[in-house]
């Protein structure tokens, strides 16, 4: 069971994000605040934490992250990478207010396993930052990791890229070797953990 804290400024879109979670039986909401302090950080034992912009700075200090462990999906419409540092191994993720049911819980999910998720528009604020955001791989190798994550196969990825089958299995092994993964999917782990792709 993934234990879920909601905090919104409004008693509607804490009804609302209620509503939308209670169709994936293994989430449980085990409590709503309009905003997080020290105490409630320290008593709530949370593993997701679904939180409105709005209280952003709060959930970004390191001590508060300390004393609450808890993974931090953010809900908002502006890109969030320039504006909040996530302190290390700390999993967060970022959706748009209009997230779906599906995309709420697949988020749920992801966090509770460790992984950064979100949609790259509100994660990076431009293309730039993606681009930096790849850790260790070529931009090729981060698309092609990026299809590995959505289960495709080398084949399927040679025509995607317009590549040779064969200059995938060299891409995919250079990323083996880079990421330090003997498989697609701790490579995909990897890059999903350190936020270089996303879901």
């Amino acid at each position: 069971m993934i234990h879920v804290l909601l905090l919104a400024p409004s008693p509607a879109l804490r009804a609302g994000l209620r509503s939308l979670l209670a169709a994936d039986e293994e989430i449980k909401v085990i409590g709503e605040q309009e905003r997080l302090d020290g105490t409630d950080s320290q008593s709530i034992k949370a593993d997701v934490i679904i939180t409105a912009s709005a209280l952003m700075p709060a959930l970004s200090d390191e001590e508060s992250a300390a004393s609450n462990p808890a993974a931090v999906l953010f809900l908002r419409d502006t890109p969030l990478a320039t504006q909040w540092t996530s302190p290390a191994a700390m999993p967060w993720g970022v959706l748009p207010l209009d997230a779906s049911a599906s995309e709420l819980s697949v988020a749920v999910h992801a966090l509770a396993e460790g992984l950064i998720v979100g949609t790259s528009a509100l994660l990076f604020a431009s293309e730039d930052e993606v681009v930096s955001a790849r850790g260790p791989l070529t931009e090729r190798e981060s698309e092609v990791l990026g299809l590995l994550a959505k289960g495709l196969a080398n084949k399927q990825i040679a025509a995607a890229l317009d590549i040779s089958e064969h200059t995938v299995k060299f891409h995919v092994s250079s990323i083996y070797a880079k990421l330090d993964a003997t498989n697609r999917t701790q490579a995909v782990r990897e890059g999903l953990r350190n936020g270089w792709i996303v879901l």
